[in-house]
């Protein structure tokens, strides 16, 4: 008896296989010789991985503005970002722009700063940041505190404009990555702002529910401050209209958000390039350069074929805090490292003439060490100049020097070694440089000697807070 075929649903009798099976393979044969085939090289290609490339649905991007380096590509990281006089990358900057909600006739003032160097950019990196996530529309040119020259704890004398410590062109082509805002000279040249501007001042923590956070923590909710920020401007039980063009609002901060942004939320490439909006104006870095020749000429004199010298910040002057590491401790630490490092020259930044010459001797007597300042190694017109700076300004020359040498011993918790530290860390990955590894050996490039075990009453914060 013959068995007739069952046809079993999903699948063919094999004699029916043949002519489908012929068909696929002839098609698929010719879809791989009619495409075309991407390169190795493309593969190889970091830029197209990082969005270096746009679709071809997009318009071609604009030019960048002056002063900076635009479109994330792989030569972005070519730029030596430790450098004092490095140029801007504004890619990041721009992006985050292109991702803000603005609000016309919303205007921040960042001028409530005071300090030294680590504390008065990060004042204005703080208050900017803050400003793009509000959605300012305008800016008012920093201003900068002037510390009292007899009192030096006294941080809160004159204001004295942007370009006592920075170059002003440089941050106004900064700052054309993000065309949205508009700069102003001054409150008074805001359109609409009448004769006695009426200026808010805010805590930008307060609009944030901080139950359970320590007093000194971060603001954990950066990421919601920007729409809880446009709600309180737009509530009418705030005593106030909503901000417009022709009737702007103007926010101030209350004096000490300086540690506030948790810098690494908004991704390397932003953190490790917006510091760079500030850069230091040309005397300051005509000056600092002139230092740091003469420091390698100094070290070549002394027998060091290749110039190279240690960079030591000695923070001990009448404003250090007592529970800082003292001088014993600071020179101990430094002089360790030289011995080990194997440096026979260094320079030494301090505001205390009596204490460098005491390091001086004991470096000589401990490590065979010869140590000079700035003093030693600018003459003429060049420490005449020198002189006629501030004390903050001539701490600046300083930061150039030791920004250049071939290893950094600083102290921690000073913001100024913490940055001189975090700037030069930009040297191991340029734009995507990975956070320094506070409290161990570090990178290579520096040691900060202090007290790591508690993060608050050591002020490690800063690291967390900090734009290098």
């Amino acid at each position: 008896m013959a068995i007739g075929y069952q046809t079993i649903v999903g699948f063919m009798p094999r004699r029916n296989l043949l002519f489908p099976t012929l068909c696929i393979v002839l098609l698929i044969a010719a879809w791989t010789f009619r495409a075309p085939r991407p390169s190795f090289d493309h593969w190889l290609d970091n830029s197209a991985v990082r969005g270096a490339t746009s679709s071809p649905s997009s318009p071609p991007p604009s030019s960048p503005p002056p002063s900076s380096v635009g479109a994330p590509t792989q030569s972005n990281n070519d730029v030596d970002l430790s450098a004092p006089d490095a140029p801007f990358v504004g890619w990041p900057l721009r992006r985050v722009c292109e991702e803000a909600t603005w609000v016309p006739g919303l205007v921040y003032i960042c001028d409530n700063n005071s300090g030294g160097i680590g504390n008065i950019r990060n004042y204005i990196h703080t208050c900017i940041r803050y400003g793009i996530e509000a959605g300012a529309t305008g800016l008012v040119m920093p201003k900068i505190r002037k510390r009292n020259e007899t009192d030096l704890a006294d941080l809160f004398t004159d204001y004295l404009p942007f370009d006592y410590m920075f170059d002003e062109k440089h941050f106004r082509d900064a700052l054309a990555n993000c065309p949205q805002i508009i700069l102003y000279d001054n409150v008074g040249d805001i359109p609409g702002v009448g004769r006695k501007p009426n200026i808010e001042h805010i805590t930008p923590k307060k609009f944030g529910n901080r139950e359970g956070c320590d007093w000194r923590d971060q603001n954990r909710h950066t990421d919601r401050f920007g729409d809880r920020f446009r709600r309180w401007l737009n509530d009418p039980k705030n005593g106030q209209s909503p901000p417009t063009k022709d009737h702007p609002r103007l926010i101030r901060f209350n004096w000490g958000v300086l540690w506030d942004w948790l810098t690494y939320r908004d991704g390397p490439e932003f953190a490790n390039t917006f510091g760079g909006i500030l850069k230091l104006n040309d005397q300051l870095l005509r000056l600092g350069n002139t230092a740091l020749m003469r420091m390698r000429a100094f070290a070549k004199a002394n027998g060091v074929e290749d110039g190279r010298f240690l960079g030591v910040h000695l923070r001990t002057e009448s404003d250090a805090l007592g529970f800082w590491p003292t001088y014993n401790t600071q020179t101990e630490a430094y002089l360790k490292q030289a011995t080990q490092r194997g440096f026979e020259v260094a320079y030494i930044a301090t505001g205390d003439p009596l204490e460098a010459a005491n390091f001086a001797g004991a470096a000589i007597e401990m490590a065979q060490m010869r140590v000079v300042t700035k003093a030693d190694l600018l003459d003429d017109e060049d420490m005449d100049e020198l002189e006629s700076l501030s004390w903050d300004q001539q701490g600046l020359i300083d930061l150039i020097v030791l920004l250049g040498s071939d290893f950094f011993a600083g102290t921690m918790p000073s913001s100024f070694s913490v940055y001189t530290a975090m700037k030069r860390h930009l040297r191991t990955g340029g734009v995507y440089t990975r956070p320094y590894k506070v409290g161990t050996e570090g990178d290579g490039l520096s040691y900060l000697v202090g007290n790591y075990e508690k993060y608050w009453e050591g002020w490690l914060f800063m690291w967390d807070g900090m734009w290098p």
